[in-house]
């Protein structure tokens, strides 16, 4: 058995602002680590964009939102066996077509589909919490919702059924088991999840088994 996957994996936590994306990727990239996989984090980039951000962000701003998250995945892709990313293309596509009224002015739609294909696991949250104010992000619930129904619409156009994972915001926390998660992304990579030498082991935490997810057998 090869020390490590023949093919880096990528896999995008997205959703809407507010709903614990960035915990859900610090969580699932230790657990990849705990497997004995190395991993690389892609921070939101939305943070630093120059051009605006929220509800009076302009096209411009979205389209630079989407260049750079693309950037930022070439540059990350071949440092480590599974990139985990806080968003990908379809979230920062949404807050994109809201931002443009609901057209594509500079013709992204065609790059972002393609790019869509790249990312062998895609996890979204759905916002089931109250939003907090952060200083950065917006606090209105009409804007959240409003890019929630793009993502509605354009998310099964871009991600395969077999590669998408939903789950509730509310429910990542301390006890969330991540293991499930890892062994489903290994299933699809169709490699096995622990590197050799590294033991099987028991996650300290317990959490209601997902039906929708293959669950891992660990051994004591």
């Amino acid at each position: 058995m090869a020390d490590i996957w023949p093919r880096n994996a990528k896999v995008a936590f997205i959703g809407s602002h507010g709903i614990r994306k960035t915990t859900a990727v610090h969580a699932f990239a230790n657990t990849m680590q705990r497997a004995g996989r190395s991993v690389e984090h892609g921070r939101e980039v939305v943070r630093d964009n120059p051009l605006g951000i929220n509800e009076a962000a302009t096209g411009e701003a979205q389209l630079w939102v989407l260049v750079s998250q693309i950037q930022q995945e070439l540059r990350l892709a071949k440092h480590a066996e599974v990139l985990v990313l806080d968003r990908g293309v379809m979230d920062n596509y949404a807050y994109y077509l809201r931002a443009c009224d609901g057209d594509d002015p500079f013709d992204v739609g065609p790059l972002v589909r393609r790019w869509s294909g790249t990312y062998d696991m895609v996890v979204r949250l759905l916002p089931d919490i109250e939003l907090r104010d952060d200083g950065v992000r917006s606090t209105s619930d009409a804007f959240r919702d409003e890019v929630e129904a793009i993502l509605d619409a354009e998310l099964p156009t871009l991600v395969e059924e077999r590669r998408l994972v939903t789950e509730q915001a509310s429910a990542i926390g301390d006890r969330y088991d991540w293991w499930p998660l890892a062994e489903r992304l290994a299933g699809l990579m169709e490699e096995p999840l622990f590197a050799p030498g590294v033991p099987r082991r028991r996650p300290r935490r317990t959490a209601k088994p997902r039906p929708d997810m293959p669950q891992l057998e660990m051994e004591v």
